[in-house]
């Protein structure tokens, strides 16, 4: 996967293999797009034209201590950002979607293929053309609904979900988590909420799940 930061090469150190099932091996991993950086890297350059010039104008330590004051100021002021995108990495794999965080303190989340249930993406105008956007996956038990934003090429990211939960339900047997009661009336309910049902073919879905 290209477009920001979409390969294994790109993304820093590969997915430690001690960390895979027997089996399992790494399809892709990526960081966040690199429109995360734009502001950033703009404020850097910013900060470093004004180093400049005020080592140009003003003579001697008077210059040259507020120049890197300025510089670091351009370093330090968006440091969330750089940190986030240096040690946030989305991994993919043939048997689950992983997501880590962090340096010091660190987070982890990992979501089986066969239990995620629905995989959408959305893209403003802007990254579409950048090819960046977010994700929202579906899955059933605890881990509910996830939404990750700055994917690169989210359409592709999608597909390839798709395409690995389809091959990993084949591979345990060919049938996937049978969803609960539960779970199958909030999917209902999304599909009123979003038009798709009426609210009297919803209430027919509801009593036929219900009595079923």
């Amino acid at each position: 996967m290209d477009g920001g930061g979409g390969s294994a090469t790109l993304a820093g150190m590969p997915y430690p293999k001690r960390l895979l099932s027997p089996g399992e091996h790494v399809e892709t991993e990526f960081r966040p797009h690199w429109k995360l950086l734009i502001g950033p890297v703009a404020l850097l350059a910013a900060a470093t034209a004004a180093a400049v010039l005020l080592v140009v104008y003003v003579d001697g330590l008077l210059g040259l201590i507020p120049a890197l004051i300025v510089i670091l100021a351009g370093l330090l002021a968006p440091v969330r950002v750089w940190y986030r995108w240096l040690f946030t990495k989305f991994i993919i794999t043939n048997e689950r979607l992983i997501v880590r965080a962090g340096l010091i303190a660190r987070q982890g989340k990992e979501i089986p293929l066969e239990r995620i249930d629905n995989v959408s993406f959305s893209q403003t105008v802007g990254e579409r053309i950048l090819r960046s956007g977010d994700l929202v996956i579906e899955s059933a038990g605890e881990a509910g609904q996830s939404r990750y934003s700055d994917i690169p090429r989210p359409e592709a990211t999608q597909a390839l979900i798709y395409r690995l939960r389809e091959e990993r339900i084949l591979d345990l047997g060919g049938t996937g988590p049978s969803p609960s009661p539960a779970d199958e009336l909030v999917k209902l309910a999304r599909l009123r909420d979003e038009g798709v049902l009426t609210q009297p073919e919803f209430e027919v879905e509801k009593r036929k799940l219900l009595d079923g």
